[in-house]
């Protein structure tokens, strides 16, 4: 018998379990009111969010795609990234706009319902940016990799949970073999910006084998590196930089952007 036959019940009791017991927004305290099964599957009352926190924690105006501050007309970059044009980021929310609890809610407390509220959220924000023509659709999804060490210790990766999301949403191909993790770094936590790009210089590789048998330089030329959160950017720059040499274009989807320019030195 398939193991996922003997799981899903558990599974579905157990969520029927907690829609029975009183369930508080993770932001607000409120009680999140509900309305019988037809809500079962509702993700924010999965996650313990209500409509009107996720709806104020996210972006409410246009941001430049390369620092996150506010636009004041329709352009991907301020004034400032327009000159350099860095890596296109887009993400639905700032990290320090009450979402980013929720956030660390995946990474420490397992509560994957956030990854498919949060990643909708992000869908949306990347139609909108494709129909204004700020943002062309890329080939390919690349999660950001864990380092195996990291990995088993953790027992998930965050940011291919994110791109599985992101492929069923929007149909785009999931590639989690071409980009490697070759050193295990330590957190990123704590370190300033040229700690980060240090922390992450040469940390990641691609898989040759992979290229070889998917003749990658000749099938993709553009891909987006998807991660849980960008703050100065070390990780994806580090990324998109090794997909240079391949000629692949880059832009990075992610749940937030948590802006830091105290530590972009």
């Amino acid at each position: 018998m398939n193991l996922s036959t003997l799981i899903l019940p558990l599974v579905r009791g157990l969520q029927i379990i907690r829609l029975s017991l009183p369930n508080r927004c993770l932001l607000c305290q409120q009680r999140i009111e509900q309305q019988g099964y037809q809500q079962l599957f509702d993700q924010h009352v999965l996650t313990g969010l209500c409509q009107d926190c996720l709806i104020s924690g996210l972006y409410q105006h246009d941001v430049c795609l390369g620092c996150a501050k506010p636009l004041t007309r329709l352009q991907p970059y301020c004034g400032q990234c327009m000159a350099i044009k860095p890596i296109k980021v887009i993400a639905p929310c700032s990290y320090h706009q009450g979402l980013g609890v929720v956030i660390s809610a995946i990474k420490y407390q397992r509560q994957m319902a956030a990854v498919n509220v949060l990643a909708d959220q992000l869908a949306q924000r990347i139609l909108n940016l494709v129909s204004q023509q700020m943002i062309d659709l890329p080939q390919v999804l690349i999660p950001v990799p864990l380092h195996p060490n990291r990995l088993r210790h953790r027992g998930f990766n965050q940011a291919w949970i994110i791109a599985k999301r992101m492929s069923l949403i929007l149909g785009i191909p999931l590639d989690d073999t071409l980009l490697i993790r070759v050193i295990d770094t330590a957190s990123q936590a704590g370190l300033d910006g040229k700690q980060r790009r240090k922390n992450c210089y040469q940390a990641f590789a691609l898989n040759h084998q992979a290229e070889a048998n998917q003749q990658v330089h000749l099938r993709y030329q553009h891909v987006a590196i998807v991660d849980d959160v960008v703050t100065t950017g070390s990780t994806v720059n580090e990324i998109a930089a090794l997909f240079a040499t391949r000629h692949i274009a880059c832009q990075v989807w992610c749940l937030a952007r948590a802006e830091a320019p105290n530590l972009r030195d």
